[in-house]
């Protein structure tokens, strides 16, 4: 009965278990750096998750308000216009400033911390070009 040992073995080993991509994937050192304990660790303050998600939640009361004033075609119209501002990049290995997206929601006259010291999360490390596009396309 060939059909019930090729169900068998189909259940018994996942492709993941066996994948380069699953459960027993190593880390990857070039592209995602050394791993930290920092980075695994519970905030350390409560309001630490509200300040990371400031602009979700700015853009989420921001939405509400206008769908209350003029109606729900005027945060659709808002959130295709974001979406296709997030579409245009710069390549992966340069830096973009998204002044588009300071404009729409607008940031673009105001100086913040970010504009003067720059943000953490956006680090000057310059990678190997041709690796992160391949990165990038899924071709790595």
């Amino acid at each position: 009965n060939s059909r019930g040992t090729t169900s068998l073995l189909k259940d018994s080993i996942s492709f993941t278990e066996v994948s380069a991509s699953g459960l027993y994937e190593g880390h990857d050192l070039l592209r995602r750096g050394f791993m930290s304990v920092k980075n695994e660790l519970l905030p350390s303050h409560p309001l630490e998750l509200t300040e990371k998600n400031f602009q979700l939640n700015q853009d989420k009361t921001n939405f509400a308000t206008l769908r209350n004033i003029q109606g729900i075609h005027a945060p659709l119209k808002l959130q295709m216009e974001f979406r296709a501002v997030k579409q245009v990049q710069r390549l992966p290995f340069l830096h973009s400033s998204n002044i588009a997206m300071d404009i729409l929601r607008g940031n673009d006259e105001c100086i913040g911390f970010e504009d003067i010291l720059n943000d953490p999360s956006q680090s000057e490390v310059m990678g190997e070009p041709h690796m992160m596009m391949e990165h990038k396309l899924g071709l790595l």
